[in-house]
């Protein structure tokens, strides 16, 4: 495929058909998103391919705190686990509740499960001392991660980045034998979509694109 059309119809897929991808697929796929850009190229990925399906549906009770509280916040019209304000929502009670969260189920059982994690030894975190969560380190994780979702589409896939692990990391770390300086990056649920998608709805360049400051002129071409 063309690269624009790769770029421009890579969706968030959470629906697969029971066709299996061959490994030989899989390995392909990361045989081309490892030439991703990372900090000063030390590649600090691990990816785990998960094939055993008792061990992927422990990640369910693992997933679930996060989720349950995403859905009650996203209920409240909160943005769900943000850093900037405050939730209004009793967490516990969010997490007591435990409501269904479409597609959990679908994403531990697709036809390919990768879990990547980051060695945050070999990266450099420059906003570690600013006095607000830190982006910066997933700037040697997620072009890696999206080029495994640019790969797996252009072999005709469909993949979804998902970053609920997070929310009890030191027990996926137990569960999948994750050393405790890997941080659990993501989870990549991947398998032939039941629909594909080639016309996506995103906002318009000059709608998040200003000249020479945040506020200034409306960049067009």
């Amino acid at each position: 495929m063309d690269v624009y059309d790769v770029m421009r119809t890579t969706f968030a897929c959470r629906e697969w058909t029971n066709e299996p991808v061959s490994p030989e697929t899989v390995h392909t796929i990361l045989e081309n998103a490892r030439f991703a850009p990372n900090g000063g190229n030390r590649q600090g990925w691990h990816v785990i391919v998960l094939n055993d399906i008792e061990t992927r549906r422990k990640l369910i009770p693992l997933v679930k705190p996060t989720t349950s509280v995403y859905v009650a916040q996203t209920l409240v019209g909160e943005s769900p686990w943000n850093s900037i304000h405050p939730t209004s929502v009793d967490i516990d009670a969010a997490i007591a509740a435990d409501p269904d969260f479409p597609g959990l189920n679908a994403m531990v059982d697709a036809p390919v499960v990768l879990v990547v994690t980051i060695d945050l030894a070999r990266v450099a975190s420059f906003d570690k001392d600013l006095d607000r969560v830190g982006v910066i380190s997933g700037a040697s994780i997620y072009p890696f991660v999206w080029n495994i979702l640019l790969a797996a589409r252009n072999e005709g896939l469909g993949g979804v980045l998902t970053t609920y692990l997070a929310g009890r990391e030191p027990e996926v770390q137990k569960l999948l034998s994750i050393p405790p300086g890997h941080a659990v990056a993501a989870m990549l649920p991947i398998g032939f979509p039941v629909k594909q998608l080639t016309k996506l709805r995103r906002s318009e360049v000059g709608d998040f694109t200003t000249i020479n400051t945040f506020d200034g002129e409306v960049f067009t071409a």
